[in-house]
């Protein structure tokens, strides 16, 4: 395959950035997406240039770290996929891409592909964890669960964090991730001791850091390569509101 590549290349946060364009010849279909960066960087480096700074971690699909604007769509077109799980064989011969990276106001660019997603750890910082001593593990059985909360907290945590949520909303909103770290523990036992506090917190904490709000646009659901559904921001929204009547 010949792809024509659009790719954007910024030094900084403060520098302006282009769009710069590569021929990428000889792309195998099997390759990842991530991959043909790999090979476009190994020609830059032969050629003496800078190559194209992107995120990347795990590469199987669990971590959410490679974080691309694909043709205007995080993490590209293939649903429920990952960026470092697109394969070429999705695209065509001769085909153009323009691959940038996440655009929100809360995530400023570091360099080219890279953004600044620490808003999500400070939002995780400020009250997605458990901190109330619970003593020695108990056997699972002793703490009964109904199937239908054990299973939406499972669908709940398995959001990876990754931010496509806010780069696909038109408002720039992190309703979708914060949704869904507030309703994992709000189902389960473990987190009631700290579940009005959590709501809280986070939410303040979500507000504080510059995203924006939601309305129900529902690009945040299409666009998460895990498939995290709209209705827990439903949850997030009775978890805030309860909390800030019990607060006052």
């Amino acid at each position: 395959m010949k792809l024509t590549l659009h790719i954007w290349r910024q030094k900084d946060a403060n520098d302006k950035g282009i769009l710069e364009t590569h021929i990428a010849d000889d792309v195998s279909e099997d390759m990842s997406f991530l991959e043909m960066l790999d090979v476009l960087n190994e020609d830059l480096i032969l050629q003496d240039k800078e190559p194209v700074t992107f995120d990347h971690d795990c590469r199987e699909g669990i971590c959410g770290t490679c974080s691309l604007t694909i043709n205007g769509r995080p993490h590209g077109h293939e649903k429920a996929t990952t960026t470092c799980q697109l394969h070429m064989r999705k695209f065509t011969d001769g085909e153009e891409i323009f691959i940038e990276p996440f655009r929100a106001k809360a995530f400023p660019v570091i360099k080219d592909l890279v953004v600044d997603r620490s808003p999500f750890e400070r939002i995780m910082q400020a009250g997605g964890f458990i901190s109330i001593h619970t003593g020695a593990a108990q056997d699972a059985n002793a703490l009964p669960i109904s199937k239908i909360n054990a299973e939406l907290a499972m669908d709940a945590a398995a959001c990876i964090g990754c931010g496509a949520c806010v780069a696909a909303c038109p408002n720039g909103a992190a309703m979708l991730f914060v949704s869904a770290k507030v309703s994992q523990f709000a189902l389960l036992p473990q987190g009631q001791p700290e579940r009005q506090k959590r709501a809280l917190a986070m939410v303040n904490k979500m507000d504080a850091e510059g995203f924006g709000a939601c309305t129900n646009h529902y690009e945040c659901e299409a666009s998460c390569p895990k498939e995290v559904s709209v209705r827990f921001i439903a949850k997030l929204n009775r978890e805030f509101l309860g909390a800030s009547l019990f607060e006052h």
